[in-house]
């Protein structure tokens, strides 16, 4: 499992993130305190405080580097 944080701040960037993220077959997480959805959910995304960074989990041990490559425009450090 890999896990970065990620920043959602706007509705368009949500849905540019899903559209992305659901490509790929893996399992992902998004952990926003003590919340934890699926990353596919884009009702759940919007229940999250997308003021803050947000953490993803990627459940995989394959492609790692591909999907990250995808999602780079939604890290934060």
């Amino acid at each position: 499992m890999k896990t970065v944080h990620i920043s959602l701040n706007s509705i368009d960037k949500v849905k540019a993130f899903v559209n992305e993220i659901t490509r790929f077959d893996n399992d992902f997480d998004l952990v926003s305190g003590r919340y934890v959805i699926d990353a596919k959910s884009i009702m759940g995304i919007f229940s999250l405080d997308l003021s803050k960074s947000i953490e993803l989990n990627i459940h995989s041990e394959k492609n790692v580097d591909e999907i990250l490559e995808v999602l780079s425009p939604y890290i934060v450090d």
